[in-house]
């Protein structure tokens, strides 16, 4: 769980500023020099229930609905979104920079009305634009992934829609402000959250008015004037005629009350974003840009990468393409997203983070059996998708192609071991023969235990690369052996490494909150250094259990062994470390050979290496 700092400290350039825990520790270490036993810190701990992975309802996040305490940077969301979303630097930076500034402007205007000295009712800001984003791209490049990405982050209520099920006069009984009430329903009733929320509409382009009809296309003009109203500001109303539930729950509240409820949602803070694939607007933008060049300096080179010409879009060129003014004047932010090369679909599979090959461990672990890709096997199953052209998602089919076979044939067999070669990518009913009849082969093994190593080794590169935004997330130093137990709770997990790395700092937390309820129940006082702390955490990894538990069970073991140093040598407070986790009765005895030792040797200030 991420804690974020509100103060800043002035004047001290002398080195970095220490975060909570050093801060802690510093000052605990203080007082018991000072006080003994009377005195230590203990400070709160929140333990956080754990994010579901991109979901499209309300998650843990800097959000999480009260935006007066909303204090992300567009640097950090973006960082965050660069974990996930290959290629698209463009659009990652105008996203997270507009996402971050309207819900920070949300928490500014809030606390300027309320403290206006004017008086509270005081508000202020009438025609001001809304940063609702139009994103255009080809199919399979990451539009709705990367917005489903941020609202999980910022913890958020999600809804998307497909502007093609929408008419002026509604679809089966409803119209766009249906969307709105799917907000509140995402936000689990709570009309607040919803008033904060995030509406994205796919297929967009489909509602513009159609070129081979002479005059407007009423029918798509009317849905992009029935959303006119939603996207700038507008009172919804959640109790309406076509829905049964709601007609329900009116006639109840009337028969308890003698009034009638009326409950409406604003939607001047919910963020609407659009996105299309805009197929036809390149011929638009590309005679726009010849007309202009017309004469002799006029550039008359063909365009060959049509995606390319769309970053050069006008308002006016939406228009020509079917858009009211009107409505295009409310999308004030457009992106543009890149087309996908090969090189970038094999970096979409490289990336830890892809939901594609966790999805595909999830699958085959779901039958006991490990899956691993060969780096050759990504490479060919990218070549596939490419040929497709449709983005990532060919990345989907080419691989459910492949690994079908394997998926029917091996949760029937005792085969828990599966490595994905360019030779199983190539021909996989051959391989899956080669397979069932040589299910032992040695060299399969070998094989497969090089390709576990080069994972590991490459979760480990990608963490090194990004410890500093790691160890500022988790507010804990990431150095190499945490990297290896991250890259084990990533592995066991079938996880992200955000994930594992809140996971990681959670159990941390789970130890250290162990440690200082163990000053009530123990007779002597231990803390356990960060040593003791990481092999806690690794036998809980491995063994399946809580880290909690765990420490207050070695504590209890330790504790006779410690007693017999206290009454002899008078120590108060006892460092435990790595050797006590691992080799217990060796640290004790070792321990206490210290104590004759310094006995022996007259010493009476320092016993044992432990503190009077």
């Amino acid at each position: 769980m991420e804690k974020e700092g509100v103060f800043s400290v002035e004047g001290s350039d002398t080195g970095r500023i220490p975060n909570q825990r050093e801060l802690e520790k510093e000052l605990s270490d203080y007082l018991t020099k000072k006080y003994g036993n009377r005195v230590k810190i203990i400070s709160p701990f929140v333990v956080p229930k754990k994010d579901e992975a991109l979901t499209d309802g309300p998650a843990r996040g800097e959000a999480g609905g009260d935006v007066a305490h909303f204090n992300m940077m567009p640097e950090e969301l973006e960082s965050y979104l660069d974990s996930f979303v290959v290629k698209q630097d463009y659009a990652k930076a105008v996203l997270a920079t507009k996402i971050c500034t309207h819900f920070n402007r949300i928490k500014f205007n809030r606390r300027r009305d309320s403290e206006n000295p004017a008086g509270q009712g005081k508000k202020s800001g009438v025609g001001m634009i809304k940063n609702n984003v139009l994103m255009i791209g080809p199919t399979g490049v990451g539009k709705t992934y990367i917005i489903k990405l941020i609202a999980q982050k910022l913890g958020v209520p999600f809804v998307k829609g497909d502007a093609t099920k929408f008419s002026e006069t509604g679809y089966v009984g409803g119209d766009v402000e249906d969307l709105v009430r799917d907000l509140v329903y995402e936000a689990n009733e709570n009309i607040e959250l919803a008033e904060n929320g995030i509406i994205y509409i796919d297929e967009i382009d489909k509602i513009s008015s159609s070129h081979h009809l002479i005059g407007h296309d009423i029918s798509r003009t009317g849905v992009q004037r029935a959303l006119l109203k939603p996207m700038e500001e507008t009172d919804v109303d959640l109790k309406v005629p076509h829905d049964p539930i709601s007609q329900i729950q009116a006639i109840e509240h009337y028969r308890r009350t003698g009034k009638r409820e009326k409950k409406v949602v604003n939607t001047k803070n919910i963020l609407f974003i659009m996105s299309g694939a805009f197929g036809e607007l390149a011929e638009i933008i590309k005679k726009r840009l010849q007309s202009q060049g017309i004469g002799f300096e006029a550039d008359v080179r063909p365009i060959e990468i049509p995606w390319e010409i769309l970053k050069e879009v006008r308002a006016q060129d939406l228009i020509e393409f079917g858009f009211e003014s009107e409505f295009v004047g409310r999308l004030p932010v457009v992106v543009v997203f890149d087309e996908l090369s090969k090189d970038d679909l094999v970096e979409i599979l490289r990336n830890p983070n892809n939901p594609i090959i966790i999805s595909k461990r999830m699958d085959f672990r779901a039958y006991e059996i490990d899956i691993k890709f060969e780096d050759e096997a990504l490479v060919r199953i990218a070549e596939m998708a490419a040929e497709e052209k449709t983005g990532a998602r060919g990345l989907v089919s080419a691989m459910e192609k492949v690994l079908i076979p394997f998926e029917k044939k091996l949760p029937s067999t005792n085969i828990k071991r599966f490595l994905v070669t360019r030779d199983v990518v190539e021909d996989p009913e051959a391989q899956l023969k080669l397979l069932l009849n040589n299910p032992d082969d040695q060299g399969h093994k070998e094989r497969f235990e090089r390709g576990k190593e080069k994972e590991l080794a490459a979760i480990r590169q990608y963490l090194a690369e990004r410890a500093g935004d790691f160890s500022k997330k988790a507010e804990l130093e990431i150095y190499p052996r945490r990297m290896d137990l991250i890259a084990e709770l990533y592995l066991i997990n079938i996880t992200d490494i955000d994930t594992a790395v809140e996971d990681f700092s959670e159990m941390y937390d789970q130890v250290k909150l162990e440690e200082a309820s163990l000053m009530k129940t123990l007779e002597v006082n231990v803390s356990f250094d960060e040593s003791a702390v990481d092999e806690i955490i690794d036998q809980a990894i491995k063994t399946g259990q809580k880290p909690g538990p765990m420490t207050f069970q070695l504590a209890k073991r330790l504790e006779y062994g410690l007693r017999l140093v206290k009454d002899r040598c008078g120590i108060d407070n006892f460092s435990i470390t790595a050797e006590a986790v691992t080799d217990m009765e060796g640290f004790i005895n070792n321990l206490i050979k210290s104590v004759y030792r310094q006995e022996n040797s007259g010493e009476q200030e320092i016993c044992g290496g432990q503190e009077k």
